[in-house]
């Protein structure tokens, strides 16, 4: 029987999508993020998927004076390949959201690959009270939020990138989005293997039924044959179901509370490393190897931790 490739688990620690009254464990500071981080890799962790906080109320910030403190401490303690965000916020400008990766030149770094309503006043159903003014208004404004990501704004994004060989790890939350990277696959602004992150459960894109997932997956075979990496993020409490479906299908994985504050119905998961445990163990479960970062890199055809800016 042939073997199947291995895993990558990416960790999303922070994220611009929960706000700190949520939960008592969403990293904020640059050494809780660092910290974080640092954690979810010895637990296995390839990726660092990475966000930064200002560290006086929690409010998402691309500020890239707010992202050095960590990246030298994560570096420093890890070798995990590190993963700069370019969607940022959605109620940022896409000029603000460039910001760290042109500042640090990543080895990869997220792009989305589509404009889209981008809906989280859902979760005012959930949660009451918030300790910063600047929660529940962001919450409240994404009912009237358009999330920019336009082909001018993809391409230059995409060329940024390029010009400083940092890979990019395409969110698709739709499948407009794997035919909008088809499109730039096919000009040349993107080269194979093309990291394929399929984005379930946000209101505005697409749902996070198992349906939606093999159609997905059918999509982006057809569009990219064998010259794609699939993996499968899960937005609440679709992370684990979908993770564990997608993985038994040849996926790689990512978890963290950007995408997931819970471990369980009802439960709150006290770090990310925890889901990276429990993840961990599923694809254990399954025979599934668990790729390390070099082994990330390599299948990835990443530049190496030495030719980064931090």
């Amino acid at each position: 029987m042939a073997q199947r490739p291995k895993a990558i688990i990416t960790c999303a620690p922070t994220g611009a999508i929960h706000t700190p009254s949520m939960s008592p464990h969403l990293p904020v500071t640059a050494d809780e993020i660092a910290q974080a981080s640092i954690d979810a890799a010895r637990a296995g962790a390839a990726i660092l998927h990475l966000h930064a906080r200002d560290p006086k109320d929690g409010r998402p910030s691309q500020d890239p004076d707010l992202f050095r403190p960590f990246l030298s401490k994560i570096k420093a303690a890890t070798d995990a390949v590190i993963n700069i965000t370019t969607g940022g916020s959605p109620h940022m400008s896409v000029e603000e959201r460039m910001r760290p990766a042109s500042t640090f030149k990543p080895e990869l770094a997220s792009l989305n690959m589509g404009s889209m309503n981008f809906g989280l006043f859902p979760m005012l159903e959930r949660f009451k009270s918030f300790e910063h003014d600047w929660e529940r208004e962001h919450l409240e404004n994404s009912r009237n939020l358009i999330f920019k990501n336009t082909f001018a704004d993809i391409e230059n994004i995409l060329k940024l990138g390029n010009a400083s060989g940092t890979r990019f790890e395409f969110e698709c939350y739709d499948v407009s989005h794997l035919n909008n990277l088809r499109y730039f696959l096919d000009q040349g602004l993107v080269q194979a293997p093309v990291f394929v992150q399929t984005v379930f459960g946000i209101l505005g894109g697409i749902g996070g039924d198992p349906e939606d997932l093999m159609h997905m997956r059918r999509t982006a075979t057809r569009l990219f044959g064998d010259r794609f990496e699939w993996s499968i993020l899960g937005a609440g409490r679709n992370q684990l179901p979908l993770a564990t479906i997608g993985a038994a299908m040849g996926s790689h994985v990512r978890v963290g509370l950007e995408d997931s504050l819970w471990i369980g119905p009802g439960r709150l998961a006290a770090s990310s490393a925890e889901q990276v445990l429990r993840i961990r163990a599923v694809l254990e479960a399954l025979n599934i190897d668990i790729a390390t970062p070099a082994e990330a890199r390599e299948i990835l055809g990443l530049k190496g931790a030495a030719n980064v800016d931090f």
